[in-house]
């Protein structure tokens, strides 16, 4: 079974990483410390895509009691973010720590706007570690339960 990331999901990392963007292109130590957010984001978004963020899919479906026996490929993934939820809060304090940086350079060149974008990804990794991620690991526990 195919699973997909939520779409209002997609469309907030498609965002993020259009804000980071245009930091990076502002230059100067915005953009270089910009630049360092980015190399700690990208591959830790690659994870999120690849199997914290797609179990979320069924979430609606299993909320309403429908669980079908292909859901159980969805199990892998959400074993595999369970295992690797250490690793993954890791890299969220890497990416804070940049983003930080990003904040005071941004202060420091009177760039507020790349300043309250650090902060909205600051937020966005909070949601992740308090919501998204135990919701993703509870389908997959669920799934296993009603699969039994």
């Amino acid at each position: 079974m195919q699973f997909e990331v939520p779409e209002s999901l997609k469309h907030d990392h498609e965002e993020l990483h259009a804000e980071l963007e245009k930091a990076i292109r502002a230059g100067g130590q915005v953009g270089e410390a910009a630049k360092a957010v980015a190399e700690a984001l990208h591959p830790h978004f690659v994870k999120e895509e690849e199997y914290a963020m797609p179990p979320l899919g069924i979430l609606s479906a299993i909320s309403q009691g429908r669980v079908t026996p292909e859901m159980k490929d969805v199990i892998p993934m959400t074993d595999r973010l369970k295992a690797d939820l250490p690793h993954m809060l890791e890299e969220h304090k890497a990416i804070v720590a940049s983003l930080k940086n990003l904040i005071d350079a941004a202060r420091k060149e009177n760039r507020m706007e790349h300043a309250t974008f650090a902060e909205k990804l600051m937020l966005h990794a909070k949601n992740e570690e308090e919501v998204l991620y135990p919701a993703a690991i509870l389908v997959g526990e669920y799934v296993k339960e009603k699969l039994k």
